[in-house]
C-alpha cells in the first residue's frame, strides 16, 4: 500500500507468452434486481430447481468432515459411475466439472504448436484452455442451421491435430449431431486424434438421431466421452464432472489432474444423485416439456430457432444481439449474450419462461 508518493516497483516477472492468446472467459451474470418485478438469472444454463433433499442431506452428513481431506482417487464415485455406465473403473477419469476433465485432456494431449480442432461458436472454454496449452485452435464455422459443420471439422484435421472436440447438444446453439453424420466424420479421422464427444447437456436430449456416445466410445479407442452433474443433476456448485475414455488416454487424464480437485461434499453430492436419479429425471422432463413450450410459443411469433436438444434457446439476431439483451434485462431476465454473433436464454421456472416468451413477442424483428 503507497501514500501516493511512493511510486509503486515496476513488476519484471516474466509471463507466459502463452497468455497473450488467451481470451476471457466471460460467465454468466447473475439476475440483476429490477424494481416491482421478481429477476431471474436465465444467462448460466444452471437447473432452476433446488438439490433434492436426499442430496442435501448427504451433503450435511459430510460437511461435518472437511477438515479432511477427499478421496484423491475418487474411489467410490468412480465405482459408481463404472456400475452405472458399464464401463471399466480404469475408463473413468474424474475433475472439476466437465471443464476440469477437458483441461485435464489438453494438458494431457497437447504440447505448444499442437491443434485442437473444434466447431465456433461453441464453448467458451475451448479456446481458453487451448491457448493456455500453447496450442493451436482450429474454428470451424457452424452451419447456417447453427450446426456442426462435421464435413469441414474433418477437412481441418491436420497431422498437427491432437484433439478434436464436438460438442453435443453445442452450447450455446443447441443441436445435438446426428449418429450418421457423427459415424461419417468418425471414419475419417485419423486414429491417433483423440475426438471428445462433450455431453455437457445429455440429460435434455430428445432427439432420436442422436448418437449413443458411450457405444461409440466402445467401438472406437479413439473416442472419449465428457460429462458434468452441473447441469441436469443440479450441482453447479460443487464442481464435478468425469470422462469416459481408454485405460491409456483415462490413465493420462488421471496423472494430469489436480490433487484433491474433487472435493468430498462434491464426491458425495454426485454419488446420491446418481442414487436418485430417478427423482431427479422428473425434473429434467419437467425441463424438457417446458423447453418445447417455450420453443413452440417462439416459433409461433416468427422466430426461427435452432433445434435444441439443451435446457436454452438460441436467438441468431446478430448485429442486434446487445439490443435483444437489453430488452430481456428491462424485464428482469439476465440472459447471456455472445458478441454479435446472438443471445442464449437458460429455460428457467415457468414464470421466468412466460416472460421471455413475452419479451420476444415484443422485439422487433426485420
Amino acid at each position: 500500500m503507497t501514500d501516493g508518493t511512493t511510486p509503486t516497483p515496476t513488476s519484471t516477472v516474466r509471463l507466459r507468452g502463452a497468455l497473450d492468446a488467451v481470451p476471457a472467459y466471460v460467465a454468466g451474470k447473475p439476475a440483476a434486481a429490477q424494481a416491482g418485478i421478481t429477476a431471474y438469472k436465465m444467462s448460466s444454463n444452471e437447473n432452476p430447481y433446488p438439490p433434492l433433499p436426499s442430496v442435501l442431506d448427504v451433503v450435511r452428513e459430510h460437511a461435518g468432515r472437511i477438515n479432511r481431506y477427499p478421496d484423491m482417487g475418487v474411489a467410490a464415485l468412480t465405482a459408481a459411475l463404472a456400475e452405472r455406465l458399464d464401463v471399466p473403473p480404469a475408463r473413468i477419469a474424474t475433475g472439476p466439472g466437465s471443464v476440469g476433465v477437458l483441461g485435464q485432456i489438453i494438458t494431457a494431449l497437447c504440447d505448444p504448436g499442437d491443434e485442437v480442432v473444434f466447431a465456433w461458436r461453441s464453448f467458451e472454454a475451448y479456446p481458453i484452455l487451448v491457448a493456455l496449452a500453447g496450442a493451436t485452435a482450429v474454428q470451424v464455422p457452424l452451419t447456417a442451421e447453427s450446426r456442426h459443420d462435421l464435413d469441414a471439422m474433418a477437412a481441418a484435421v491436420t497431422d498437427r491435430t491432437k484433439v478434436v472436440l464436438v460438442c453435443t447438444p453445442n452450447n450455446p446453439t443447441g443441436p445435438s449431431v446426428r449418429a450418421d453424420e457423427l459415424e461419417a466424420f468418425l471414419d475419417r479421422v485419423p486414429q491417433d486424434v483423440l475426438v471428445v464427444l462433450d455431453e455437457a447437456y445429455l440429460e435434455f436430449v430428445t432427439s432420436e438421431e442422436a448418437p449413443d456416445a458411450l457405444a461409440i466410445h466402445r467401438a472406437r479407442p479413439n473416442v472419449a466421452v465428457l460429462r458434468t452433474f452441473s447441469k441436469a443433476y443440479g450441482l453447479a456448485g460443487l464442481r464435478v464432472g468425469y470422462a469416459v475414455a481408454h485405460e491409456p488416454v483415462a490413465e493420462a487424464l488421471r496423472k494430469a489432474a489436480i490433487p484433491f480437485g474433487v472435493n468430498s461434499l462434491a464426491q458425495a453430492a454426485a454419488i446420491a444423485s446418481l442414487e436418485a436419479y430417478d427423482e431427479l429425471d422428473v425434473r429434467v422432463k419437467e425441463l424438457v416439456a417446458e423447453r418445447a413450450r417455450v420453443v413452440a410459443g417462439l416459433e409461433e411469433q416468427g422466430w426461427e430457432i435452432p433445434d435444441t436438444d439443451a435446457n436454452f434457446v438460441w436467438f441468431g439476431v446478430g448485429e442486434r444481439t446487445p439490443e435483444l439483451a437489453a430488452a430481456f434485462q428491462e424485464a428482469g431476465l439476465t440472459v447471456r449474450p455472445y458478441g454479435t454473433d446472438g443471445v442464449r436464454v437458460t429455460i428457467a421456472e415457468p414464470e421466468a419462461n412466460d416472460r421471455l416468451l413475452e419479451v420476444a413477442a415484443a422485439f422487433p424483428r426485420p
